[in-house]
């Protein structure tokens, strides 16, 4: 994998209810780019994304799934998020880290409330979005009205660029109206642009001028023009979109039907198109409150996330909050006072990596072996920076844990304090009073997964 300047990569969550099918869409988007090849299932157990024990015991994700690709020219840093407000905490970590998101709705279904709390969370850390209408081969999908039930609940700025030619088990073309052409996905072959066809001419038609508006209203400039000409050029309607998409004043709607692998390519090309880069991300202040840009003085490595694996031990995740990372770099780690040497950078495509030798500014990779860092830890060379922009809710459980057998205590803690490097929700207490460790969480299923560990 190339080294990416950093307008050319693109952070984004992908966020969405329960089924909405955020995982097979992942699995979609690594067999386009070439990651894999060949497309597993939720199912079959068999997927990028759901690798872990209590995943394929239950059958959804629990932990958020980092995966690079490069497609159309960009690096894609996507984040696949589990879908129930159980397991919240992973999302909000990934919608941090990244500056935009995809909302997936389940097309048989439409709103639903994973869907609104996703929405909430994208609203409440102001990040921009991208509403994806999947499932759109079921034959449940009224693709129209769903449409319709997204802009009521979430407001007129969400704006359809595409529509199926039709809806349910035969749909494999999209009406792309930004294109201005039908785009046809089959059996596993290139994506084929024709004209749009005379029989959805007028609605196209609608739809573009809609489109073209709401690209328009984002710049003075476009705006004139669209008056004087009542055209705008696909540049120009690119061009707005950006603008209203940075600003949350734009959220784009598309369609794809993942499983089939329809329409997935041109979302990705889309998101190159107009998904901001880490230099139109929000702006990301340090401890201290200062704003720390991307060309600041110095390396600072921010780590979101640990992993621990068999064989490997602690996986640990940072992104590139200033200057360049680069193996062999010694570090300071400002939190704990400690040194550490980033000995390899890896980017990471689910349970497997790829080494590289750098990553820019605003990229993300992964490491092994650092001896003293922890979730929420900031490495630096030439700077003395740490962060805590990631606030998380208030504990809504709680569970006490007491071992069958005292001397099993330390064998306990072990694994709840290992926990506690992979979920930095988690809150645990020991009480000598109580004679009893509690643990507290934003949500029920840390104890699950606990009791899965275990046992």
């Amino acid at each position: 994998m190339k080294n990416y300047k950093t307008e050319d990569i693109r952070n984004i969550a992908i966020l969405g209810g329960a089924g909405s099918g955020k995982t097979t869409l992942t699995e979609s988007i690594l067999f386009e780019a070439g990651v894999i090849k060949r497309r597993g299932s939720v199912n079959a157990k068999n997927t990028v994304s759901d690798t872990a024990a209590v995943e394929l015991e239950y059958g959804y994700s629990v932990y958020s799934t980092v995966f690079a690709v490069e497609m159309f020219g960009r690096k894609f840093n996507f984040f696949d998020c589990p879908g129930s407000d159980d397991f919240s905490g992973q999302a909000v970590t990934a919608l941090n880290i990244c500056d935009s998101a995809i909302l997936v709705v389940n097309g048989s279904r439409g709103v639903d409330v994973g869907l609104i709390n996703s929405y909430r969370l994208v609203k409440k850390l102001g990040k921009p979005a991208f509403f994806v209408i999947n499932h759109v081969d079921s034959d449940k999908c009224e693709y129209d009205n769903v449409v319709e039930q997204i802009r009521s609940t979430f407001g007129t700025t969400c704006v359809p660029i595409q529509f199926p030619e039709q809806a349910g088990p035969s749909f494999k073309s999209v009406i792309d109206v930004l294109l201005n052409q039908k785009l046809t996905f089959a059996d596993g072959s290139a994506m084929k642009a024709e004209d749009i066809p005379g029989s959805v001419a007028d609605k196209a038609q609608t739809m573009r001028d809609t489109v073209t508006e709401s690209a328009a209203e984002n710049d003075e400039a476009l705006m004139e023009k669209f008056f004087d000409q009542g055209e705008l050029t696909i540049d120009e309607i690119r061009a707005g979109f950006r603008k209203g998409i940075e600003t949350c004043g734009l959220f784009p709607i598309v369609c794809t039907a993942a499983a089939p692998n329809v329409g997935v390519s041109r979302l990705v090309e889309f998101l190159g198109n107009v998904a901001p880069s880490p230099l139109q991300g929000k702006e990301v202040k340090d401890s201290k409150g200062d704003v720390v840009k991307l060309d600041a003085a110095g390396t600072s490595l921010f780590f979101f996330k640990t992993t621990i694996e068999p064989h490997i031990g602690a996986v640990s995740y940072f992104k590139v909050m200033s200057g360049k990372a680069h193996e062999g770099q010694d570090m300071i780690n400002s939190d704990r006072g400690s040194k550490e040497r980033v000995a390899q950078i890896f980017v990471s495509q689910g349970n497997t990596r790829v080494q590289v030798p750098e990553l820019l500014p605003g990229d993300i990779g992964c490491t092994v072996k650092l001896k003293d860092v922890r979730t929420g830890n900031t490495l630096n060379e030439g700077a003395d920076r740490t962060f805590n922009f990631i606030k998380y809710p208030n504990s809504k459980y709680s569970r006490a844990l007491k071992p069958v057998n005292e001397a099993d205590m330390e064998k306990m803690m072990t694994i709840v304090n290992r926990m506690r490097e992979e979920d930095p929700t988690l809150v645990i207490e020991q009480s000598k009073e109580l004679r009893q460790v509690r643990v507290s969480s934003i949500s029920v299923p840390s104890s699950g997964a606990l009791r899965t560990m275990i046992r």
